[in-house]
């Protein structure tokens, strides 16, 4: 390498270090400002790498990360239309593409090291699948929120059906205690082996059941108390906080102090809730949000205090970095477009061991994205050379 080549590299990464060390804290007119210590993020373009056998993805309505750092994500075969699975119409219309399988395995080097599930295959019955999440003993969580396929079903990591909670084409509302309203999200409790569900676009509640049995435990709806039905009408951001969850109750994850996190989206908000349903606090994200709302799913920065809290914001298509124990937002990533590190709908995020952070996104965005804490980026060799 040339002198003048080794001074212009080491000038860009001096840079990029300073920008990995920053992120932002809200202002007091809610733009962002730098502060020092906080998580920030590059995206990894070359990740994953091409899918084979001319498949295209869907909608990725979940992401999710095993014990061995392997990347599961589910999509919509049924999202896409005839002219991106051309290959796949009668007769073909085009050299490529044919629907991928429902649910794919990715190494963490990005290849695909297996695909199964979907309509037609044996013991599949989600429709418009919905979150997917890989428990303790790396079986995989994947729900089914569309029509009357009102279930989640738990797979053994080939996709062999090990449990199935709800029944198709039935639903009982927030109060009944077998039957499940269009469930979104799930995520397991190692220590007590219960699956917590949030239970979703057609029910208002938590419910958690026995991970091995199904065995109904106990549900709550928003502030911990017994869920509400009826209609709360329509967001209003000056308003007093909703004493109800809005449809859609989205995503759920467990914290390792014992801690709930629930991503109340329309209500813009996070809220937090220790095992047994209990409330604890609430943060709102964005509370100005209109429509689809801005909490989408959430996951937590793998050190051991899990210091942050990350959350998909589909509507404002950005990712939030908050401290887990104020809820404040302390940084961002990501805008609304098509390049990579942007987004259109950002549904779902999840987190590795090494805080590299994979992202889905449904509608229209149809793919899955990985960032990396810029330092990991510099020390592999990407993005500079």
């Amino acid at each position: 390498m040339s002198a003048r080549r080794t001074v212009i590299t080491t000038t860009v990464l001096g840079a990029l270090i300073l920008l990995a060390v920053s992120a932002c804290t809200p202002t007091e007119d809610g733009a962002p400002a730098v502060t020092a210590g906080v998580p920030a993020f590059q995206v990894d373009p070359f990740w994953p790498k091409s899918l084979p056998n001319d498949w295209i993805l869907g909608q990725v309505a979940g992401v999710a990360v095993d014990s061995r750092d392997h990347v599961w994500i589910v999509h919509r075969p049924g999202s896409l239309t005839p002219e991106e699975a051309g290959a796949a119409q009668t007769p073909p219309i085009s050299e490529c593409c044919v629907p991928a399988p429902s649910v794919i395995e990715f190494d963490a080097e990005g290849n695909v090291v297996q695909a199964w599930g979907g309509r037609g295959t044996e013991g599949w019955l989600l429709d418009g699948e919905h979150g997917i999440f890989v428990d303790h003993q790396d079986n995989i969580w994947i729900g089914s929120s569309g029509g009357d396929v009102q279930v989640v079903q738990k797979f053994t990591p080939d996709g062999r059906v090990l449990l199935q909670i709800g029944e198709l084409g039935r639903t009982g509302g927030s109060g009944d205690t077998a039957l499940l309203g269009r469930p979104t999200d799930f995520a397991v409790d190692a220590a007590t082996n219960e699956v917590f569900i949030t239970d979703g676009y057609g029910n208002r509640r938590v419910i958690v059941f026995d991970a091995e049995t199904g065995e109904y435990k106990r549900h709550w709806g928003a502030y911990g108390a017994p869920p509400d039905d009826s209609d709360p009408g329509p967001y209003d951001p000056e308003a007093s906080p909703s004493r109800s969850f809005r449809s859609p109750v989205h995503a759920v994850r467990l914290s390792d102090d014992g801690r709930v996190y629930v991503a109340d989206r329309v209500n813009n908000r996070i809220q937090v809730f220790d095992r047994e349903g209990g409330f604890q606090t609430e943060a709102f994200v964005r509370s100005a949000t209109l429509s689809m709302g801005s909490a989408w799913d959430v996951d937590f920065s793998p050190d051991p205090e899990q210091t942050y809290l990350y959350l998909a914001d589909g509507s404002n298509n950005k990712g939030w970095v908050l401290r887990r124990e104020s809820l404040e937002v302390v940084g961002e990533f990501g805008r609304n477009g098509r390049y990579a590190g942007e987004f259109h709908w950002l549904h779902s995020l999840a987190v590795d061991s090494r805080g590299n952070l994979y992202t889905g996104e449904v509608d229209t965005g149809k793919r899955v994205q990985r960032f990396v804490p810029s330092p990991q980026l510099l020390s592999s060799g990407g993005g500079v050379s």
